[in-house]
């Protein structure tokens, strides 16, 4: 029997998707635009205000996001033990799934960083020599981190199609087994093999009026013939005669 889980399946999907879309256009879009600016300062500037606004939905959609995983996971818990390759998966995207909310985290805290260092010269094209190391190393690692982000969440994706497939598998493989638990059933409730029935017809085969093949008489006849058959039947006719 299939269970659907559809408004749990939904939370955990939307949030997946709002964590993904929304560090890809940080990472594509974000980024890209800040570098439009003249000054090094103002990069800094408009990035980290563009994270600090999607922090709080960004927060909503992982948390709808585990939460919904929690739950899937509960109510999938016989599935994970029976079907194979359903732990495997699981364990895989449990661990993708952590990493990319300490990627997440980790950026968070960069651009913090960096938002406290607006002040500062930022690092110009062609101009690393006259700002500060400290500042280089943090963008750099940002960049790299926006774009880890993507790709984990990204990964969690092809799993939870993976596990969505897995699912429907088990599901078909259920139904097979209840419709044929089912039939079963029914055959040995009102079903009877062929030899019962064939016995069941001669026992309630109507009589002809004919003796049996292997009656006195029929032996009888065989023996000495039709005359025979009737004399010996005038004879005990006699006896009844000569008796009353």
């Amino acid at each position: 029997m299939s269970h659907r889980n559809t408004v749990v399946r939904a939370v955990h999907d939307l949030g997946l998707a709002v964590w993904f879309g929304g560090s890809l256009m940080g990472a594509v879009g974000l980024t890209g635009a800040s570098e439009e600016s003249s000054s090094a300062a103002e990069r800094s500037r408009i990035a980290a205000a563009g994270w600090r606004s999607w922090s709080p939905v960004s927060a909503a959609a992982i948390g709808a996001h585990l939460i919904g995983g929690l739950a899937l996971t509960k109510a999938n818990r016989e599935r994970i033990r029976q079907q194979n390759g359903v732990a495997a998966a699981s364990i895989a995207k449990t661990v993708l799934t952590g990493a990319a909310l300490a990627a997440t985290v980790y950026a968070r805290r960069l651009v913090r960083t960096l938002d406290s260092m607006t002040d500062q010269p930022a690092p110009a094209r062609g101009a690393g020599d006259h700002v500060d190391p400290e500042l280089i190393t943090l963008q750099q690692r940002l960049r790299a981190v926006q774009w880890a982000v993507p790709v984990l969440t990204g990964a969690i994706e092809v799993l939870s199609a993976l596990q969505g497939e897995q699912q429907r598998s088990f599901r078909h493989e259920a139904d097979g087994r209840d419709s044929e638990r089912h039939a079963g059933g029914r055959r040995r409730t009102t079903g009877r093999a062929p030899h019962q029935h064939e016995r069941s017809e001669h026992r309630q085969r109507p009589s002809t009026g004919r003796p049996h093949p292997r009656s006195p008489a029929r032996r009888h006849h065989h023996r000495h013939g039709p005359s025979a058959a009737h004399h010996h039947g005038r004879f005990h006719l006699g006896r009844r005669d000569h008796g009353g």
